[in-house]
């Protein structure tokens, strides 16, 4: 499917990548921070746009072919993974993932890179929407 095929007035669609990354939590910060380093995971309005989800368990078993020792049974770590859009833009990408393995604690990260479509909001559309931020008194997560 092409992204101007879903377009319409209230927003159009922009070809990129989404990378996600798996990581143990307490390293989240540092991988992010290696991103954003790297690209300003810009969005409209916003950069720095990411998502973390909460938490998880990530599963292996160590052949013993790498720097862990071989493990007889599955190795459990709780995990969060990390996502964001890329432009797509390859010289970008591969900084991006250098970065990440640069800062990622294992021997062989699990990162997924899939190309896929994003959103955009056309300005000036929708504004008096009562469900948007600036139209209600009830929101507190806005600055």
């Amino acid at each position: 499917m092409d992204e101007n095929e879903l377009e319409t007035e209230r927003f159009g669609c922009e070809a990129g990548l989404r990378i996600v990354v798996q990581v143990p939590e307490a390293h989240e910060r540092d991988i992010r921070d290696a991103v954003v380093a790297e690209a300003a995971l810009s969005w409209g309005d916003y950069d720095r746009v990411s998502f973390t989800t909460r938490s998880g368990t990530q599963r292996f078993r160590s052949l013993g072919t790498g720097h862990n020792a071989a493990t007889p049974d599955t190795v459990e770590v709780e995990c969060v993974e990390l996502s964001f859009f890329l432009a797509s833009d390859a010289p970008l990408a591969k900084g991006v993932l250098h970065a990440i393995y640069a800062a990622h604690p294992y021997e062989e990260p699990v990162v997924f890179v899939t190309p896929c479509l994003r959103t955009r909001h056309v300005r000036g559309t929708d504004e008096d929407n009562p469900n948007r931020f600036w139209n209600r008194s009830d929101v507190d997560w806005a600055p």
